[in-house]
C-alpha cells in the first residue's frame, strides 16, 4: 500500500507498507472448483500477516474475471496488488468529513486481467468507531478497514502482439455503483515520449476519432459498460501504450493496454557464380520490430552441421511503411563433394525460425581443369585428322583406271 494517493486516476508516490485486500461477495461461478474453500475470517490472520486489512464488498458493481483472481495460484500465476489513497475530483459535501477513498490496482501475470477499483470506506468515526493510527480511517470491530467498491475499470487485454495490417480490439470495461453517471471516455496513445488523443466520447456528443478508422460501439458502452476500442489495418505507427480513461460524475480511473505491432520477415537466398568463387546472398525483408538474427549453417554430404562465422551484412534499410530489410552474404566453400548452405532467421514474429537453403556444387580443381582441356584438345585434333584422311581418300577415287584383258 502507498501512503501517497491518486487524484482522479493519476498516481503520486509515497511511502509503502504491506496490506491485505479481501474481496467480499465476489461473483465467482461455482463450477465445482470452490469445494473446500471457506470465506475469509479475521481470526485466521497470523502474526506475520500485513498490519492493514482492507475488506472490500463488490456487491455494488460487476467484477468480471473474478475467478481469475481466485484461481491464480492454482494456475501458477502471480497476483500483484497496490492500494493508494484516492482524492475525489468533484467532492460531495455530505461525505467529505465522514468517508475516505482508496484505489486498488490488481494485475494477474501471464496476460491475465488488470483491474482498478475505487473503494469507499464504510465506517463512521462519529459513531465511536476506532481509527487506524496511520490511515486515520474508521476500523471495524475486528480491526479491519471496511470498504465498498463503487467503481471499477478492467482490461482483459493488458498486452497484445498483433501483425501489421490486422485489426486490434483493445478491451476496456467498467462498472459503477447506482447513482453514478458516465460522463466521458478517452483513449490516448503514448509512444516514444509523446502522446495524443485517439478517440473521445462524451455525453454531450457522439464519439470523435482522431485516428482513421478507430471505432467504439456507443450501444455497448452505455448498455454493457464496454469501451473497447477497435483499430483496423494496423501500421507501425499504431504501436504504443493505449490509456483508456473512464470518467463518471464522481470518479475517474484508467487502464493501460500495451499494443505491439509485428511484421514477419520474408527471405530469399540467391547464389552468384563467379569465375573462381560462389557468393551466397540471404535477403531478409519486411520485418518489424528491428531485432532480427541471421545465421548460416554449412553441411557437407554425409557430414556434420557447421556454423559459418565469416558472413558479412549490408546496411539496414527501412521502408516507407516502417518495416526493415537487411542482407547477409558469404563466399561459399563447397569442398570436393559440394555442400548445402542454410540461412536461419529468428524474429519475435516467428514461432519457428525461417530457413532457406541451397546446394553449392564443387568447383573443379586446376589439375582437373588442365586435364579436361588437354583431353578436349586431343579429341579435336583427332577429329581434324580423321576428316583430313577422309577428304584425301575422296580425291583419289575419280583418278582410278581399269585395264581390260
Amino acid at each position: 500500500m502507498e501512503e501517497g494517493g491518486h487524484r482522479g486516476a493519476f498516481a503520486s508516490s509515497g511511502n509503502k507498507m504491506k496490506a491485505l485486500l479481501v474481496l467480499k461477495q465476489a461473483p465467482v461461478p461455482d463450477d465445482g472448483s470452490l469445494e473446500g474453500l471457506t470465506d475469509f475470517q479475521v481470526g485466521t490472520l497470523a502474526k506475520d500477516d500485513p498490519p492493514i486489512t482492507f475488506e472490500a464488498s463488490v456487491n455494488l458493481v460487476q467484477l468480471p474475471q473474478a475467478e481469475a483472481l481466485l484461481h491464480a495460484d492454482c494456475g501458477g500465476k502471480e497476483v500483484t496488488c497496490e492500494i493508494s489513497r484516492y482524492f475525489l475530483q468533484a467532492r460531495q459535501e455530505a461525505t467529505v468529513e465522514t468517508a475516505a477513498w482508496f484505489i486498488t490496482n490488481v494485475q494477474v501475470s501471464g496476460g491475465g486481467p488488470s483491474i482498478s477499483m475505487v473503494m469507499k470506506t464504510l465506517g463512521d468515526a462519529e459513531k465511536g468507531a476506532a481509527l487506524h493510527p496511520t490511515l486515520n480511517v474508521p476500523l471495524s470491530p475486528q480491526g479491519t478497514v471496511p470498504t465498498a467498491v463503487e467503481f471499477q475499470v478492467t482490461t482483459q487485454t493488458p498486452s497484445l502482439n498483433l501483425l501489421l495490417g490486422s485489426t486490434a480490439s483493445l478491451h476496456c470495461g467498467f462498472s459503477m455503483a447506482p447513482g453514478l453517471d458516465l460522463t466521458s471516455v478517452e483513449w490516448r496513445q503514448q509512444h516514444g515520449g509523446s502522446g495524443h488523443l485517439v478517440y473521445s466520447w462524451t455525453t454531450m456528443g457522439q464519439g470523435q476519432a482522431q485516428r482513421e478508422g478507430a471505432t467504439l460501439d456507443p450501444e455497448q458502452l452505455l448498455m454493457a459498460g464496454d469501451a473497447t476500442l477497435t483499430l483496423p489495418s494496423l501500421t507501425v505507427k499504431d504501436e504504443g501504450a493505449y490509456i483508456c480513461q473512464i470518467t463518471t460524475s464522481l470518479y475517474q480511473t484508467q487502464q493501460i493496454v500495451q499494443l505491439h505491432v509485428q511484421a514477419a520477415p520474408k527471405v530469399r537466398l540467391s547464389l552468384v557464380n563467379e569465375a573462381h568463387s560462389h557468393t551466397l546472398i540471404c535477403s531478409v525483408t519486411g520485418y518489424y520490430p528491428l531485432d532480427v538474427t541471421v545465421t548460416w549453417i554449412r553441411e557437407e554430404l554425409g557430414g556434420a552441421l557447421v556454423p559459418v562465422s565469416d558472413a558479412s551484412f549490408s546496411s539496414l534499410r527501412q521502408s516507407a511503411a516502417g518495416t526493415y530489410s537487411i542482407s547477409s552474404s558469404l563466399t561459399a566453400d563447397p569442398g570436393s563433394a559440394g555442400a548445402t548452405y542454410t540461412c536461419h532467421i529468428t524474429h519475435i514474429s516467428l514461432k519457428d525460425p525461417l530457413v532457406a537453403n541451397t546446394w553449392v556444387a564443387p568447383q573443379a580443381t586446376e589439375q582437373g581443369t588442365a586435364f579436361g582441356i588437354l583431353f578436349a584438345s586431343s579429341l579435336f585434333l583427332l577429329a581434324l585428322l580423321f576428316l583430313g584422311l577422309q577428304r584425301r581418300q575422296g580425291k583419289k577415287e575419280p583418278g582410278r583406271s581399269r585395264l581390260w584383258p
